[in-house]
């Protein structure tokens, strides 16, 4: 069975514009791991939090991204 790779830039481009839903191309427990948190750090700090979430979303993106494409032997 052929994978394919997934691509890092696209990756950072959907966690930028859509954080935790944006993890979704690369990681889908992740996603859920960081909605759950986002949103209840969103709820704990009146939407402030987002500003601690968002970029933590971008770094794990683009790391599994590249992880997932580490595992891929061509």
């Amino acid at each position: 069975m052929i994978k394919e790779r997934k691509s890092i830039g696209l990756s950072l481009l959907l966690t930028i514009l859509f954080g935790p839903l944006g993890l979704l191309y690369t990681t889908v427990s992740g996603a859920i791991i960081m909605f759950v948190v986002s949103l209840i750090i969103f709820i704990i700090t009146f939407g402030f939090g987002v500003f601690f979430t968002w970029p933590i979303c971008i770094i794990w993106g683009v790391l599994a991204a590249k992880n997932y494409n580490s595992k891929i032997n061509y």
